[in-house]
């Protein structure tokens, strides 16, 4: 026999059952990832020897602090009065770490003269991070000398080192050139070889026609590869200590933060 109560509480069973089971049917959704941001981007147009100088630079960004970006190809269009294409390339770009940024440049030759320059980039392919954003270090760069020179171009020098024990194979060196107010006009790339920790060997860095107006260079460095892998490699090996000198002074004769519970006296 089912009493009234006994109903209600049948009911109040099946409807449960059928919320669990509805809930265990759910499939949770994935956390989207974020796509690259165009930070800054910059290009210029300048008369050579060759025809014209088409010069690009910009910084993406990385807001997802648990992936790379991989994969990522940058479209350049350079394009006449008519709107007829003079220039297009592609520019396979290097590994976006987490959290992180990728300064870039390039430069191309155009047989007629350019009067607009697009960019466009290729989506990126997210491949998860095997360390905390932490391990993935900056290659720190110093000594940086940058002057115009008499012929109008503009050099930029400097020595770029290793956070890490194992050695990098190759870096990429980018100076972004900005005005007085920090405004993007343009870069310049080089590649350095077999960076040590122990060594900080220098870089050459000369741009033949610098846009108008440049007043400074800012100067990064990265790994080279549009994987995460070297990236990954470095980290796997471990930083080096930021302090490996000996302590100079002689060690403290009793231990000042040691304190003994009473009834403990005498015992090892």
């Amino acid at each position: 026999m089912v009493t009234q109560r006994s109903g209600v509480f049948i009911v109040a069973g099946c409807l449960a059952l059928a919320s669990l089971s509805a809930c265990a049917g759910e499939e949770r959704p994935e956390r989207r990832l974020k796509p690259l941001t165009v930070r800054e981007q910059a290009s210029s147009i300048a008369k050579s020897a060759d025809g014209y100088v088409v010069n690009w630079a910009a910084v993406l960004g990385n807001q997802n602090p648990w992936h790379f970006g991989e994969q990522v190809v940058a479209t350049i269009v350079a394009s006449d009065d008519r709107g007829a294409e003079v220039v297009r390339m592609e520019q396979p770009l290097d590994a976006v770490p987490p959290a992180g940024t990728l300064a870039f440049s390039g430069q191309a030759i155009a047989a007629q003269r350019p009067v607009k320059v697009h960019l466009t980039y290729r989506p990126a392919q997210w491949k998860p991070a095997g360390r905390i954003t932490s391990a993935f270090r900056a290659f720190p760069v110093t000594d940086v000398f940058q002057r115009r020179q008499k012929n109008g171009s503009y050099l930029v020098t400097g020595r770029v080192g290793n956070p890490y024990r194992l050695a990098a194979s190759s870096l990429v060196v980018t100076a972004l050139l900005r005005d007085r107010a920090g405004k993007l006009l343009g870069g310049a790339s080089t590649f350095v070889d077999d960076v040590r920790s122990d060594g900080k060997p220098r870089f050459i860095l000369t741009v033949d026609k610098p846009p108008a107006g440049v007043a400074r260079a800012e100067v990064v460095a990265r790994t080279w590869g549009t994987t995460s892998r070297p990236y990954e490699e470095l980290a796997a090996g471990g930083a080096v200590p930021m302090h490996t000198s000996r302590p100079t002074t002689p060690p403290f004769e009793k231990d000042r933060g040691r304190q003994e519970m009473p009834g403990t006296a005498g015992r090892p």
